[in-house]
Parts: structure tokens; sequence; C-alpha cells
């Protein structure tokens, strides 16, 4: 019994699922969708370009294309999740992108390949904004924070756990075992939407006056540090897509390493993200773990840098080294930034600032492939001391431009809801 208990407590302190309760349904509902995600991110080049009949390079600009489409609903939906219930409305866009997931088996040329994958895009867009108001809901001030590292957790296991599964399609390589993979995709939005109806709803708040529409997009200060959290972002598109690519052609470390260091992060990330956003709860704290995200992200960037310098050994234990100081730097960004979108919101409109943020990290990441390959493929290890300076000094800057914002928020309000003093 006891052995079967210490088993018990082991697990629960490794696994990323919460306690029972509301966000543990959350949590399921998020793990069932990203299984989904797995399962397709994996197999979808290989389905377009081999079963399909797209090109690589049909592909590559569609998704391209579609994505930056796609960003223009982050603001609206998040807007509409201020005025209806935010449960419902997620659960309906799951079952909007269910529809969207299945229509990939009726794609047969571009031109159709790009309208479903728009569509895809518009709705991806819109549900981070909304799961966003989501979480909001069910944490409440005090637990918004945990609960989307929670979330951020149990993605990372649900895609790892659907790449897994993809795998099997993958080695029978035929156009019926990737067809089952796009099925998989759709039951797990079908699955996703289900729990999240076994949410109590969250209805909104009646306000005496309504906000002004595109309130969000006008709010400077806070448009500086949601823009300065999405320039730190680009530290993502830097572990994704720059460093496999910086590993093959510019170190002495065998191409395998880049699968070793995307597990390290992906375990990191599973095992760590609740246990490091502690500190950065509200806006203050959180603008400080930031900062210190930010030049602990530029320390991963410099280690990467000297991986080009050294020899094979060294180079993959340096890889390995700089990924766990990278994962750091991640989560203190990714806590840090979820706490100051939440914090310096207007309370009536979370999930039109939701919105905003998202579409600026959007914008970030859009960017950062063509910018990092220029800079850094292109540069060498000067382009990795370049992005390492731009993180550091992004992260430095955070602080300030939070007490800036922080500072317009203490204003007192008139009727209209805009501040009394003119000097924005």
């Amino acid at each position: 019994m006891g052995t079967r208990a210490g088993f018990r407590g082991r697990w629960r302190s490794l696994s990323p699922l919460p306690p029972p309760g509301r966000l543990r349904t959350l949590s399921l509902a998020t793990l069932a969708n990203t299984v989904g995600t797995g399962l397709w991110v994996t197999a979808a080049a290989l389905y377009l370009t081999r079963f399909v009949g797209l090109t690589p390079t049909e592909v590559g600009w569609g998704l391209t294309v579609a994505g930056l489409v796609g960003l223009t609903a982050s603001v609206p939906l998040g807007g509409l999740a201020d005025r209806h219930d935010p449960r419902a409305l997620r659960a309906i866009l799951q079952l909007a992108q269910a529809a969207v997931a299945a229509a990939y088996l009726l794609v047969d040329s571009f031109p159709v390949f790009l309208l479903v994958a728009t569509v895809d895009a518009l709705l991806v867009s819109g549900n981070l904004a909304v799961r966003a108001a989501l979480v909001a809901a069910v944490g409440g001030p005090e637990g918004r924070v945990h609960a989307f590292a929670t979330l951020r957790a149990v993605a990372n296991l649900g895609v790892t756990l659907g790449a897994g599964l993809a795998a099997f399609a993958l080695v029978a390589d035929t156009g019926w075992a990737y067809r089952l993979l796009v099925l998989g995709n759709v039951a797990t939005y079908l699955v996703s939407a289900a729990l999240i109806m076994r949410l109590p709803s969250y209805p909104p708040v009646r306000r005496p006056v309504r906000p002004r529409p595109g309130r969000a997009l006008r709010d400077g200060r806070f448009l500086a540090v949601a823009g300065a959290s999405a320039v730190l972002s680009l530290h993502w598109v830097a572990l994704t897509l720059i460093l496999p690519l910086w590993v093959v052609t510019r170190t002495d470390a065998p191409p395998v390493t880049v699968a070793a260091v995307l597990l390290v992060n992906t375990l990191l990330t599973v095992l760590f993200a609740v246990r490091l956003s502690g500190s950065a709860r509200h806006a203050v704290p959180a603008a400080a773990t930031m900062r210190r995200g930010g030049l602990v992200l530029a320390a991963g960037m410099l280690l990467w840098a000297a991986t080009a310098v050294v020899p094979t050994a060294v180079a993959v234990g340096l890889l390995l080294v700089a990924t766990v100081v990278y994962t750091v730097g991640d989560l203190w960004h990714s806590g840090a930034g979820a706490a100051l979108a939440y914090d310096l919101a207007a309370p009536d409109a979370i999930g039109a600032y939701q919105g905003v943020d998202t579409l600026l990290a959007g914008l970030a990441r859009a960017a950062g492939p063509a910018l990092l390959t220029w800079l850094i493929l292109d540069g060498g290890p000067i382009g990795w001391l370049a992005l390492a300076g731009l993180l550091a000094v992004t992260g430095l800057a955070v602080p300030p431009l939070t007490r800036r914002a922080l500072a317009h928020r203490a204003e007192p309000l008139p009727a209209s809801g805009q501040p009394i003093s003119s000097s924005t």
C-alpha cells in the first residue's frame, strides 16, 4: 500500500494535470486538442505533397499567406469573448475547427488548399484569444497565470503524444494512414468541445457603458509592453527553425542532436512550466521576471553561437546545456507575458486585449523566419550575438514600459471610459 501511495505521489508531482476541478477539465480539453495538433502537424507536409499532389513551394506559400490572414481574427473574436460566454464560444470554434480539419480530405488543388488553410488559420488565431479569455474566467485574477502555465505544460505533452502516434502513419506511408491522422485530428476537436461544455457558463458582466470597439488597438502603453513580449517571442523561431538548420550546417554535432534538443525543451516545459510561473502573477513582478527571462534567453543565444567553433563532443554538450538555459528563459517569458497581458488589460475587455497580444506575437513569428535566417544562417555567430543583444535590451525595457502602463491605468476614468488626462 505504501509503495502504491508513493507511486501516486511521484506521478502527481510529475504530471502536469491539476487536481480534479474546472482547471482539470480545461486541461483535459487542451490535451485532447493538442494530441490532434501533434497528429496533424507531424504529417501535414507529407500528406499534402505526397498524396494531395501539392509542391513544397505551394505548401509553404499557402501556409504563410493563410497564417498572415488568420491573424486578423484574433482581435474581433477576442472582443466577442468579452460580450458572450467564452466557454460556449470556444466550444463552437472547436466544432468549426473539426469541420475545417475534415475539409483537408477534400483538398485536391492549390486554390482549395489555400481556402481551407486560410479558414483554418482564422479559427486557430481567434481561438487563441478566446482561450485566453476562458482561462481568465476559469482561473480568476489570482489563478489565471497558474492556469495558463498548466495548459502550456499540458499542450506540450499533448503535441508530443500526437507526434508519437503520427509516427505509425509515417512508417506506413500510405494515403489511408495519413487520412486516418486527419480523422484523428477531427475526433480530438470533438472531444475537446465536449469537455469544454462540461465547464460552467461564464456570462459577461453587464457594464453601464459599452466599451468602445477597437480600444485595445489604441492603447499605446499596452501595445508597447505586448510588443516587447512579441519581440522576445522570436526565440521560439530560433529554437524550432534556425537552430536545427544551424546544427546541420554550422556545427560538427550529428543531426540527431536536433531531436535531443527539442526533447529536452519539451520535457523541461512539461515538468517546470507551472513551477516557474509562480513569481509572475501580477504586472510588477511579471515585468521583473520578463527582464530576467530576456537576459537568460540572451545567454542561451550566446551559448548556441559558441557551438560553431568547438569540437563535436563539446558542441553536443553545449547545445544541450544551452537548451536548458533557453528553456528557463522561455518559461519565464511565457508566464510573465501572460501575467502582463492579463493585468494590463482593461477588466471589461480581457478578450480583446488578449487578441491584440496574440496578433503582435503572431506578427513577430511571421517575420521571424525570414529575419533570423538572414541574420543568423547568413551572418554566422555574429547573428546570434545580435539576437542576444536584441533579447537582452528588450527584456530590460519591459519594467519601465510596465510602470508607464500601470500609471496610466491608475488615472481616473470618466463615464466615457477614457482617461481624464489628455497627455497620452
